[in-house]
């Protein structure tokens, strides 16, 4: 029974800022940060390999910019859902792990942007880049467990009851 009451409160949200039941903001905020540095790596090759080096270079510094902003609103979303799981369980050492990696991954993003302007947005930076490359490594590790707390254990994910009622 503790284990039933410890599961619908990981469904619930702690504060209204977290989102509505069924609808975490965290997850729509993810997409922030994920799709800035994702571009960023791809502006960074185009860079490397493109002859127009300047303007890629310069957008990748700001996508890397862009995507901690996003990436420090995300966290602070996730850890609202972080807030409503029960000490002790694998969820919330799975929570941890993925927070701790995140965590990670925002210093090595906040590196990179500071590398990048110290080196002038207009000038190829490989410390920037070799520290995005790290950082979304580390954001493909902490993604799979971020898809095992919501798909696997359901955390911030509508009860099967609310689910249920979908397929009558």
């Amino acid at each position: 029974m503790e284990a039933e009451t410890a599961l619908r409160r990981a469904k619930r949200p702690k504060t209204i800022l977290a989102g509505p039941y069924g609808h975490p903001f965290h997850a729509m905020a993810i997409t922030i940060p994920i799709g800035s540095w994702v571009a960023a790596l791809i502006f960074d090759l185009v860079a490397i390999f493109g002859d127009q080096q300047e303007a890629f270079t310069r957008g990748a510094a700001w996508l890397v910019g862009i995507g901690f902003v996003g990436g420090v609103l995300a966290a602070i979303l996730g850890f609202f859902d972080y807030g409503t799981l029960t000490r002790g369980t694998k969820v919330h050492r799975t929570a941890m792990i993925h927070m701790i990696i995140n965590l990670a991954v925002l210093v090595l993003m906040g590196g990179s942007f500071l590398v990048r302007l110290a080196a002038g947005f207009d000038e190829l930076s490989v410390g920037g880049f070799v520290l995005s490359l790290i950082g979304l490594l580390l954001l493909g590790v902490s993604g799979f467990l971020g898809g095992e707390l919501a798909y696997r254990h359901g955390v911030r994910v509508a009860d099967e009851d609310t689910q249920r009622k979908a397929y009558q």
